[in-house]
């Protein structure tokens, strides 16, 4: 258990001790942390909410926490799910107790909320209840399937995103010029860039490796120094010297391209060179909707099923399923109809943030919401679907708005006329409503 705050020593690895002290240092999460977002109106209003922060390791869960007891003066208690019991729980609960006799507030940050069992729960609930602790879990699944409903009802979750490659370069130059960082070391931009692509997200992760780096470059990191840390001497590039973004979206682009060669070449190349599996399936996955869609729905579930095989198989058998998705989405027709369709759709979400549902599509709970006229004139397809077709649905601004424009191959060409005739229905339908009146 790790109580109050601890400050790193100057022995202490990188990553901690370059970790933020004030939310304005924080890279990424800009969602939570920005002006007028929920983390930084909470530190303004100097009240805390239990909350589970969920999100991929290395994204600051731990930070933002200790951030946010600091920021209300709140004495910080650190556990494990995993390793503590309804002993260290007691403890925790004795010493909020003693803190509140002072006046001072108590954070207990639970890492891996989704370990916390029943026994641990009805010890501490009754006192995040009363409001004696702050609860603040970590974890980096899903609460909705992982955290137990009593502990998930009396927090807030907030999602923390993986860092993007620009945000992982700003905490690697960060490290190069901070004076408990590595101000003495040098490094190339080649070098930074692929240890920020290799990272996959996790700042801890990259700063470990930029650390290794500058002592195994004797203080300067380049592409050598920065490959030997990330592969443990494993060649993670051909000697050639391209960059980790390029052999991914190498592969990327040779599915895409129906090039299959091409694509299990480039898959080789990744897994021979110590790229972490699961995350070259996590981009099949990306590729099965991005850039087959409709043309073939089964390409999704192939991707799926290739990362399970992984998961469960491992090391080298899984990486055949990995193989087998990948000719799978090169062979496949393609279509990025859903593609375009949403990231339309997002636009005119962004452009038009409060356009309101149109009345007849409102859900009428309550007697004053019929009076309202809330779901008046709705027509129910299965019994009047004329006059289904003939109803409004997009709010007002959007009536005309077309997302979906189906144009690949394979079964979307199916999607494509199955479209046509909606369209053509829906314009009839409005054309026989507007001539009545």
């Amino acid at each position: 258990m790790l109580d109050l705050m601890t400050r790193a020593t100057p022995s202490a690895p990188l990553a901690e001790r370059l970790r933020p002290k004030s939310l304005d240092e924080v890279v990424g999460q800009e969602h939570l942390t920005g002006p007028g977002k929920p983390l930084r109106v909470m530190l303004e209003n100097g009240r805390l909410a239990s909350m589970i922060l969920w999100g991929p390791p290395g994204t600051g869960k731990t930070t933002l926490a200790r951030i946010l007891a600091e920021g209300v003066s709140a004495r910080f208690i650190a556990m494990s799910a995993v390793s503590a019991g309804v002993k260290e729980v007691r403890a925790a609960v004795a010493k909020a107790q003693e803190a509140l006799s002072e006046g001072q507030p108590t954070v207990l940050f639970l890492d891996e909320v989704h370990r916390f069992n029943k026994a641990q729960q009805d010890a501490l609930l009754p006192h995040v209840e009363s409001g004696l602790l702050t609860l603040i879990g970590a974890t980096t699944e899903n609460p909705s399937f992982e955290v137990n409903p009593a502990l998930r009802s009396r927090a807030r979750v907030y999602v923390l995103k993986a860092l993007g490659e620009d945000d992982l370069m700003k905490v690697l130059e960060r490290a190069l010029l901070s004076s408990t960082g590595l101000p003495e070391a040098e490094a190339s931009e080649e070098a930074l860039r692929l240890i920020a692509a290799a990272a996959m997200g996790d700042a801890r992760r990259a700063l470990n490796a930029l650390e290794l780096a500058a002592e195994l470059g004797g203080g300067r990191v380049d592409l050598d120094a920065a490959r030997e840390a990330l592969g443990a001497g494993q060649p993670v590039f051909d000697k050639g010297g391209e960059a980790f973004y390029d052999l991914i979206s190498a592969l990327h682009k040779s599915v895409r391209g129906s090039h299959v060669d091409a694509a299990l070449y480039y898959l080789a190349r990744m897994l021979v060179g110590g790229v972490d599996p699961l995350y070259v399936g996590r981009r099949l996955v990306r590729m099965a909707s991005e850039d087959v869609g409709l043309a073939d729905p089964g390409a999704l579930r192939q991707a799926l099923a290739a990362v399970e095989a992984y998961q469960l198989l491992g090391s080298p058998e899984g990486e055949l399923a990995l193989a087998q998705a990948t000719v799978y989405l090169a062979l496949a027709p393609k279509s990025n109809s859903v593609y375009r369709a949403f990231a339309a759709a997002r636009r005119a979400a962004e452009t038009h943030p409060d356009a309101q549902v149109p009345l007849h599509l409102r859900n009428a709970p309550t007697k004053l919401m019929k009076e309202l006229g809330y779901s008046k004139g709705y027509a129910y397809y299965h019994e009047d679907p004329e006059g289904s077709f003939a109803q409004s649905y997009l709010p007002e601004p959007l009536e005309q708005v077309r997302f979906f424009d189906p144009r690949g191959e394979g079964w979307e060409r199916k999607v494509a006329e199955r479209y046509r005739e909606l369209s053509e229905r829906f314009r009839r339908a409005r054309n026989g409503k507007q001539r009545k009146r």
